[in-house]
């Protein structure tokens, strides 16, 4: 991680990048916590570096509720992450749509791990100034629908693809495609994703412009889809809200998290053994 300051003026509110500095910045404004649960030293020091009116995104990103919907997500994640890597120290990650996150950083990454974070050219090119590349690091400003960053990746250990608050965002076409270039690319590994409920796309017509695009009620049927496709487990994304220190807010997280499909965070394995198995 690069040390000078760093500045983000020009970024625009209600932009793509504007909405990866927020989550940036809640992540960061939790580590800060007196009982932090993702605990995201990485994102406190990004956000220390980079000037930027942080104090209108604290206005307007309500970080006392807000930043559980990011942290308890994240926390999950890593964790499952972190079980990879632990039985695989060889692996390639693939973080896809990794915004501004740190998870590379984040985590006791063992050093023969090769990660790359993929996103969006503009996303990218703000990394850039937070992050360097090492040898066992990148980043590549792509859209994760152009097949073409692909060739990019080595193959040859297992690899893990990490998707977080993305596929949502695409058509269940662009899903599907997506799943198969990457299932045809590496021989084996793991995919975590969050998926929305069916009734999301609707909603979100209503409410936010058709943000999203895509829902499913239950990933396992990305079994029919993709034959090399293998689900292990499922969890509501606020699983953890047990570790919510304020009792208010703690109890509008477990009614949250008993709403059917609201934000599940899903496990698979995939292989070409698994095809017909």
């Amino acid at each position: 991680m690069t040390t000078s300051k760093v500045d983000f003026s020009s970024v625009g509110w209600g932009s793509v990048e504007w909405t990866n500095l927020v989550t940036l910045y809640l992540r960061a404004h939790e580590s800060r916590s007196r009982h932090p649960i993702l605990g995201d030293h990485a994102a406190g020091a990004a956000v220390d570096r980079i000037d930027y009116d942080f104090k209108r995104i604290h206005r307007n990103s309500l970080p006392a509720s807000n930043q559980y919907l990011v942290v308890l997500r994240a926390k999950q994640l890593d964790e499952w992450c972190a079980e990879f890597l632990t039985a695989h120290p060889d692996a390639v990650v693939l973080h896809l749509g990794c915004g501004l996150d740190g998870r590379a950083f984040r985590l006791a990454v063992p050093p023969s791990v090769r990660w790359f974070d993929v996103d969006q050219p503009s996303v990218i090119a703000l990394r850039r100034r937070l992050y360097d590349e090492t040898e066992h690091y990148r980043m590549i400003g792509s859209s994760v629908t152009d097949p073409q960053w692909l060739d990019q990746i080595p193959t040859g250990h297992p690899t893990l693809i990490v998707a977080e608050g993305l596929l949502m965002y695409l058509r269940e076409d662009e899903v599907r495609a997506l799943l198969q270039r990457l299932t045809d690319r590496f021989d084996s590994g793991e995919m975590h994703f969050d998926t929305l409920s069916p009734r999301a796309p609707l909603l979100s017509k209503l409410l936010t412009k058709g943000i999203i695009k895509w829902g499913i009620g239950n990933a396992r049927e990305l079994e029919s889809w993709n034959p090399k496709l293998r689900f292990v487990e499922r969890t509501s994304a606020l699983a953890g809200y047990q570790e919510i220190d304020n009792a208010v807010v703690r109890l509008i997280f477990r009614l949250t998290s008993a709403l059917p499909d609201y934000d599940t965070i899903n496990r698979f394995t995939y292989s070409a053994s698994q095809v017909g198995g």
